[in-house]
């Protein structure tokens, strides 16, 4: 149970809950011992009674009947003051167990958050929703009904026992016989469970991660009619699921029984060897009566050993995945200087960049600087490493070698969260969430009203079409946008860099889905707002309505060319070579 010794801070956490729990168990199974020993008193009352009767001196039928009700009411009494117990000691425990769920869920949440983005792509998502789903709800049945029906073993065990042994001690060890062997069983199935609870568990992440990739690129696996063969695919993934669930119903199917049975074993023997201790005067009938009633409350605790050993044995496992989650640490530092606003002053000092997953080295040795209020673009082939530099800039990754120097120090000693505050991003991969569309242009700046929604909607181009859908600003977007056009997605996610009031503007081909006269009324619109503003445009053509302070051309990794518009002319190479293939295209549309 190593794994789930993690899990102790929070039952420090609830330890008031904890306790009170531990008290109404307690109680409740005081209650539930008291309601044999008022049966044995009232059959030994009632044997005595008839013997009475028989010498001729017992009491009358409506003395009799009057007794054995009291004796009714006072069991009876018992059961009420035990069902009582029992109602509290769910709403502490199990109440507890939730509560410890929901901060488990958050912990997980939250440091996923944390982690860098190098980790998100090592890692699949379905893996994740797994562990932060099944595993912690593992979890919480280990924290709730194991632990309740394991304080409930405990305590009835103890005070159960404790009564057998006051009235004999010879039928008590003859009763308790098939225990050990119980004990025995269930030390050889535990271990079984673990490993079969850590297969499935594993199997599981499989599955969701399988769902999730299909449900998210559903379209390109209808646009090739790939369905019968994903369909396929996740049939024998469910499969082998379905045998490792059945392998562990099997020990359980086998488990189950022989508990019943040895519980039942100790019910015969009770009758038989009390009947042997009643015939010798050591005991009464009344006692035999109350020993296999003691019996048959023992038979669910006893039983549900397997059912608690069970809960464990996978709550271990579910643990020492969510411990395996949690024990990772983001290679960024976090902390840092806070400051007010950013000047805009950036710096690449022989930056050279490997991607941790891949190997693939983006950039090598790129060094060029920015100052306050400059308008810088980067251009270049496919995959030359343009939005790399702007992932290093937001500190998505950390350089391999070089520096990064923002505001005069090393880009490090900033706090990250704060740098990414303070600068508007708009990435080539657009993401929209499942939300209206006023709340995803408000996304980086909390809550907005609608008519500052609508003003950057207008600086955006995209204020019209959003009139045009069915609530207008209130719409709720499907999953990642889905039901927006690629030009529509990124003009609101434009206007999103934008109404944040950023000081530093990253735009990596943020217009590359738009037409030429909505491109047009953007860039009128950015020549305003960049006007003072530290400003990269990543893209994969020139904008003639922007004016560049600096130029800088990538090729696979390395800095070709750098200068500004009509250096580059000049020069004669690749920028000049794109600048008219570009205008050669704009001739023929």
């Amino acid at each position: 149970m190593k794994h789930l010794f993690y899990l102790n801070k929070y039952f420090y956490k609830y330890r008031i809950r904890l306790g009170l729990g531990i008290i109404f168990v307690s109680l409740s199974n005081y209650f539930g011992v008291l309601i044999p020993q008022q049966i044995r008193i009232a059959l030994d009352f009632v044997q005595v009674e008839i013997q009475n009767v028989k010498l001729g001196n017992g009491v009358s039928d409506s003395e009799l009947g009057t007794q054995l009700l009291i004796f009714a009411g006072i069991v009876v009494g018992f059961s009420i003051l035990k069902g009582i117990f029992m109602y509290f000691m769910r709403q502490t425990i199990i109440v507890m167990s939730r509560l410890i769920e929901y901060d488990l869920r958050k912990e997980i949440f939250g440091h996923m958050e944390m982690m860098d983005l190098a980790y998100f792509k090592r890692n699949k998502t379905g893996d994740f929703m797994s562990r932060i789903s099944e595993d912690v709800s593992k979890v919480r049945m280990y924290v709730g009904p194991a632990t309740l029906y394991g304080i409930n073993l405990v305590t009835l065990f103890a005070l159960t026992i404790y009564s057998m042994f006051q009235v004999s001690v010879t039928l008590s060890l003859y009763t308790l016989i098939p225990l050990p062997i119980l004990s025995l069983s269930i030390y050889y199935v535990s271990s079984k469970i673990n490993f079969r609870s850590s297969l499935i568990q594993k199997q599981m992440a499989a599955l969701t991660s399988a769902a999730q990739e299909v449900y998210s690129g559903i379209r390109v696996i209808k646009s090739y009619v790939k369905e019968d063969q994903f369909a396929t695919y996740f049939e024998k993934e469910s499969e082998e699921f379905k045998a490792k669930s059945l392998d562990l119903a099997r020990i359980n199917a086998l488990f189950f029984p022989v508990m019943i049975l040895l519980i039942s074993a100790s019910t015969v023997i009770v009758i038989y060897a009390g009947g042997l201790e009643v015939a010798k005067g050591n005991i009464t009938t009344g006692n035999i009566a109350e020993f296999i009633i003691y019996v048959n409350m023992l038979t669910w605790p006893v039983t549900s050993i397997g059912w608690i050993a069970s809960l464990i044995q996978q709550a271990e496992a579910s643990q020492q995945r969510i411990n395996e989650l949690l024990n990772e640490k983001s290679e960024l530092n976090r902390a840092g200087d806070l400051v007010d606003s950013l000047g805009g002053d950036i710096q690449f000092k022989d930056v050279s960049f490997v991607y941790p997953d891949t190997g693939i080295e983006a950039l090598k040795n790129v060094s060029f600087h920015i100052k306050p209020g400059e308008k810088l673009a980067i251009i270049g082939k496919t995959a030359s490493g343009k939005s790399t530099i702007a992932d290093l800039i937001l500190r998505m990754y950390d350089t391999t070698q070089g520096e990064i120097i923002l505001d005069g120090k090393n880009i490090k000693e900033h706090n990250l969260d704060n740098v990414r505050r303070k600068i508007g991003y708009v990435p080539q991969d657009v993401f929209l969430f499942s939300d209206s569309v006023t709340n995803n242009i408000g996304f980086g700046s909390g809550e907005i009203e609608q008519e500052e929604a609508e003003k950057y909607a207008e600086y955006a181009s995209i204020h019209d079409e959003i009139n045009g859908l069915p609530e207008g600003y209130q719409t709720m977007m499907g999953e990642r946008g889905v039901t927006l056009s690629g030009g529509q997605k990124q003009r609101i996610s434009i206007a999103r860099a934008f109404i944040k009031d950023p000081d530093i503007v990253i735009l990596d081909d943020c217009l590359s889905a738009v037409d030429t006269d909505t491109e047009q009324k953007i860039m009128k619109y950015l020549n305003e707002a960049l006007e003072n503003k530290t400003s990269i445009i990543i893209t994969h053509r020139i904008h003639n309505l922007l004016s560049f302070d600096k130029i800088l051309v990538l090729d696979d990794g390395k800095i070709s060319e750098m200068g500004t518009h009509d250096e580059l002319i000049e020069k004669g190479g690749y920028y000049k070579e794109m600048l008219e293939q570009q205008n050669i295209g704009e001739e023929v549309e």
